[in-house]
């Protein structure tokens, strides 16, 4: 499937990896995919939200789950080092979110993958993952930010 992947979007997976591996994380979550689909200018103004928002969320998340069981952060920070070697497995999440990038770019014949189609993609999760939570924690009207990413298709094809 990652041949269908337009360079940006294959971009936005590897900076997922990234992210994952500075939070301390295995492997690749839908989280760490919203994350680094932020870095994308036109998702960032879709949303409303940028990417270093979007990292704050996160980490305030992760510190609320750890003080909800006891535990301080603090004490043991994150690793921040990139993972060793290319491959880095995904979650059940984020398998069946790629599936959903393509519906997505199929839906409008597309020939490729583009970050665009991956963000309307992150757009459909809904509670209980991980990004649907963050997408709630930065209070994004996921009905607009859809809306404005539809409208930049349109706007792509002359409509």
């Amino acid at each position: 499937m990652f041949e269908r992947f337009a360079q940006a979007a294959r971009v936005a997976v590897d900076d997922a990896r990234y992210e994952a591996a500075r939070r301390g994380d295995r492997r690749i979550g839908t989280d760490h995919l919203l994350i680094s689909l932020l870095e994308d200018e036109s998702n960032a103004t879709a949303l409303g939200v940028d990417a270093g928002a979007a990292r704050a969320a996160a980490d305030g998340l992760d510190r609320a789950a750890l003080a909800a069981v006891g535990v301080d952060a603090d004490v043991f920070g994150t690793s921040g080092r990139p993972p060793a070697g290319r491959h880095m497995p995904l979650t059940a999440g984020a398998k069946t979110f790629m599936g959903d990038t393509l519906t997505q770019a199929a839906a409008e014949k597309a020939r490729s993958i583009t970050p665009r189609h991956m963000m309307l993609a992150i757009l459909e999760r809904h509670e209980p993952d991980p990004a649907a939570v963050l997408l709630g924690a930065l209070a994004v009207d996921v009905p607009a930010a859809r809306e404005r990413l539809a409208d930049t298709a349109d706007a792509g094809h002359g409509k």
